[in-house]
């Protein structure tokens, strides 16, 4: 097998993040959405890499094949987006989600964050399955932050509280 490493985005890395992206919104959910529609891909720096957020990479072989981004929302709490794998390293044989979601609990931990929040579709069911195993708990809609950026395609949100370090 071979080995996954995970690492801060680069702008390099950005049309590797798109076509991790893209596919599996558009051909595995069939999500009407391009690059253009999401203008965070085009500013990742900006957008996820300021004050105590991030934007991660995993790679296989040097090809990008997952990405997790981690938006500060402020009030020492954080929005996780864009947590996708490609479909040949899924499962926990690879373990690049798991790879990738440590990356992001230890740096918002050590950023001093309290809690992560995250919104997904009702469709993402292997999703919903990851983030409950690993201390996320669902939450109404109702009960978000106000600066939480809800997307249009979002039905479901958790919650994850972290621990002081």
């Amino acid at each position: 097998m071979n080995e996954i490493t995970v690492r801060a985005y680069q702008p390099a890395d950005r049309d590797g993040v798109i076509s991790v992206i893209l596919p599996i919104q558009q051909e595995e959910f069939g999500i009407s959405i391009s690059a253009a529609d999401q203008p965070d891909l085009a500013a990742i720096p900006d957008f996820y890499q300021s004050g105590k957020g991030q934007f991660w990479v995993a790679l296989c072989e040097g090809e990008i094949v997952g990405t997790l981004g981690l938006k500060d929302i402020g009030d020492g709490q954080a929005a996780l987006r864009k947590m996708f794998v490609a479909a040949g390293v899924r499962g926990r044989e690879y373990g690049v989600a798991a790879a990738l979601l440590s990356a992001l609990v230890l740096h918002a931990t050590a950023q001093g964050l309290r809690e992560i929040y995250l919104g997904t579709t009702d469709k993402f069911l292997a999703a919903h399955r990851f983030y409950e195993k690993n201390g996320f708990s669902e939450v109404r809609k109702d009960t978000l932050p106000s600066a939480f950026p809800v997307m249009a395609v979002d039905s479901k949100f958790y919650r994850r509280t972290l621990s002081a370090s």
